[in-house]
């Protein structure tokens, strides 16, 4: 089978006082997409231009002071809009995640992720693998914020609250923290992965913490629980394969068009060729 011409892909976000991340979101999925790809709201009037932007798409917006998930409703809301006013110009695929996200496809097949996608049969969305990215505070140092994270991170939780339908084939309202699509099952893709880096290190959560209202404190502080996971699992090479088929077949009483994995806390060792990746 001949592969596909390279479909149009843009990737979108929305981030606030989260520069660090989002220089590297910019760099990574410009680098898949093209910079001129890349769709960004700011929320806030005050917040800088990220210094990676490029030919990134960067929008402010007012920012409104809310609780997290009022929050999440609000901004899911307009990326998703974002997203349809992408189809209707001619986008064929949308991603959209966090600005600590990224989606890789397994640098194993050795090819972009804009060809695996621009290849696969079109659905409403596919998910990666959520690789929930920690720091083994037993072994590992503070990130060197100059170095790639992957180097210096080699474990993940893996969560099914990172297995999320970030990719959208066609037009659809995505549920809060791009964790579901309303109306549609998901399809966890066996070669794709999305990995969260928001646990990747403790003092950065410290300080975030430290600039955030009480119920976004809440928040940040569920980052550490992956650090701490991490740091004392007995087993630190639980079976990606398996946590798969598990988040096909289990499904939480209360959403059943999310993955669930029974409660348990996996820990797995990330693969040495996700370094390839750059991140």
């Amino acid at each position: 089978m001949k592969p596909n011409t390279p479909k149009r892909i843009a990737a979108i976000t929305m981030a606030r006082n989260d520069e660090f991340f989002l220089n590297r979101w910019i760099s990574y999925y410009g680098e898949q997409f093209g910079e001129e790809n890349l769709y960004i709201y700011l929320d806030g009037l005050d917040q800088k231009i990220p210094s990676h932007a490029g030919r990134a798409n960067i929008k402010k917006l007012p920012h409104k002071e809310e609780a997290v998930q009022r929050g999440d409703k609000t901004r899911i809301l307009l990326l998703s809009e974002l997203a349809r006013r992408l189809f209707s110009d001619g986008y064929d695929i949308v991603v959209g995640c966090d600005c600590d996200e990224f989606l890789i496809v397994d640098p194993a097949l050795n090819i972009t992720l804009r060809e695996y996608l621009s290849n696969k049969k079109a659905r409403t969305s596919v998910s990666g693998l959520g690789l929930d990215v920690g720091m083994d505070l037993n072994s590992e140092s503070p990130l060197d914020v100059g170095m790639p994270m992957l180097g210096q991170r080699r474990y993940a939780l893996l969560s099914t609250r990172y297995t999320k339908p970030v990719v959208l084939f066609r037009p659809a309202t995505w549920g809060s923290g791009f964790h579901s699509v309303k109306g549609h099952n998901f399809h966890i893709d066996k070669n794709l992965y999305l990995l969260h880096f928001g646990g990747a290190d403790l003092d950065m959560i410290k300080n975030k913490i430290g600039d955030r209202n009480a119920s976004w404190s809440r928040h940040l502080k569920k980052r550490a629980r992956t650090i701490d996971i991490i740091t004392h699992a007995r087993h630190k090479n639980m079976p990606r394969a398996l946590a798969r088929i598990m988040q096909r077949i289990f499904r939480p009483v209360y959403d059943l068009n999310k993955p669930g994995m029974l409660g348990l806390k996996w820990v797995t060792t990330l693969p040495e060729r996700f370094a390839e990746t750059g991140i």
